[in-house]
């Protein structure tokens, strides 16, 4: 049998308020002409929280220390034969004023209210969001040939002893 395997994917939930930084995606760049969240691929060797550390300094300029990151969402994606994992970090304190440091990539940053997301907003940025909203640290699924679910992490899902 041969094991499956992911893109293992960062994506940062960077909050001011009840407000979410977008960035609208340009170039060649899966998702060019939609909003998303600041995103990027983990790298050989590094851990999810370097990854998410390292591409809020690449793409927006800001400086995140992983103390200050908490898992909003895990999502299970999948876009045609290739599967992603992604993990969905929240901020709400950073050290810098985000800035768009990739514009082949991104055409725009622009904070959004979390009840007021933008058209036409990515597909996995969405499902994370979605999840993120509904059950803050839980494991979303979506994409072609899966059941669309959100489930709950295990200590809120647990009855209290």
């Amino acid at each position: 049998m041969t094991a499956a395997s992911a893109d293992l994917d960062v994506h940062i939930i960077l909050r001011q308020g009840e407000d979410v930084l977008l960035a609208l995606r340009s170039g060649a760049s899966y998702g060019s002409g939609e909003w998303a969240l600041p995103c990027g691929k983990v790298d050989p060797g590094e851990s999810v929280v370097d990854a998410a550390v390292r591409e809020a300094h690449e793409e927006l300029g800001i400086i995140l220390a992983p103390a200050d990151l908490l898992v909003g969402q895990t999502v299970h994606a999948r876009h045609g034969t290739t599967d992603h994992l992604g993990i969905f970090f929240e901020a709400h304190t950073w050290t810098g004023t985000p800035a768009n440091r990739e514009p082949g990539k991104c055409a725009a940053l622009r904070w959004f209210p979390l009840d007021g997301m933008p058209t036409p907003l990515m597909d996995y940025s969405a499902a994370g969001l979605r999840g993120y909203l509904a059950v803050r640290g839980g494991l979303s699924v979506f994409g072609a040939g899966l059941e669309p679910r959100t489930v709950s992490p295990a200590a809120t899902a647990l009855p209290t002893p």
